[in-house]
């Protein structure tokens, strides 16, 4: 348990190095995270009716990562960075690996602002494709969850989304301080879980999108719950009240939004 505590005092986060440019664990976890979920996905359009074939699935896997990764830059500066103006004013420094000549990568990502650059994204394959947004996306919903699980490991990895402080004994010390490994609460509560949940509710189906609409509640209240462990962005802090996070809000509105979702196509199906 000593050993596992003081895991960061003896983990490299760069792999390997191409150069003058090192490849960290963080970014080979997030190509993982994006490569299992497109053939997680491919593995279920085979098995299942989700209006959508292997080579289908490959031209909307660039449309969605195009869609994640401008959403989840763009959410970042705009929910969490204190420089947001600087962004406005300077929009080629929002995905500049460079800082003052020397390549330090691009940090600063949102869930949430992904989830808007994705759907974005999503509806216009959908309307370039003529294919069924929400069988697409049910199809979405259960093959995220578990590449979202090297994404948060991506963090642990990378010490970033650090923990509150604790005295668990499985707690982690980062510079000095022990936290829980929120990270890996997360990759258990917001991937396995919410992966199995929907996995076995998927036979009971009732119409298309009720899978995503469901997958929208449930990674709300996991990331709610996980909130709890994980500290607040530092350069933000408690938000409201003295205890919610901005996360925590931003899953309020997704959960907000996920039950009227599911209420407006459970009465167009009964339509």
């Amino acid at each position: 348990m000593n050993a596992w505590q003081h895991i960061y005092e003896h983990f490299n986060p760069v792999a390997f190095s191409l150069g003058s440019i090192g490849v960290h664990w963080y970014g080979i976890m997030y190509v993982l995270a994006l490569v299992s979920a497109l053939f997680i996905a491919k593995y279920f359009a085979k098995r299942y009716d989700f209006g959508i074939d292997a080579e289908g699935l490959d031209d909307y896997f660039v449309w969605a990562e195009i869609g994640v990764i401008l959403g989840a830059r763009l959410g970042f500066i705009f929910f969490y960075d204190p420089h947001t103006g600087y962004y406005l004013t300077h929009p080629w420094q929002i995905f500049n690996p460079f800082m003052d000549g020397k390549f330090v990568g691009i940090s600063g990502m949102s869930y949430h602002g992904a989830i808007v650059g994705f759907l974005i994204s999503t509806w216009l394959f959908g309307r370039k494709r003529k294919v069924n947004i929400f069988k697409l996306l049910d199809l979405v919903a259960l093959s995220a969850p578990l590449g979202y699980i090297f994404g948060r490991i991506g963090n642990f990895f990378n010490k970033g989304l650090v923990g509150r402080e604790t005295d668990v004994s499985w707690g982690i010390y980062v510079d000095g301080i022990l936290r829980h490994p929120s990270q890996l609460y997360e990759a258990f509560l917001e991937g396995i879980v919410v992966f199995v949940i929907l996995y076995m509710y998927r036979s009971k189906k009732r119409f298309d999108g009720e899978l995503i609409a469901l997958y929208g509640l449930l990674y709300s209240i996991a990331r709610f719950i996980a909130e709890f462990f994980r500290k607040p962005d530092i350069q933000l802090g408690f938000v409201y009240e003295g205890w919610m996070s901005m996360g925590q809000i931003l899953s309020i509105a997704m959960a907000f939004v996920s039950i009227i979702l599911y209420i407006y196509l459970l009465k167009r199906k009964k339509r």
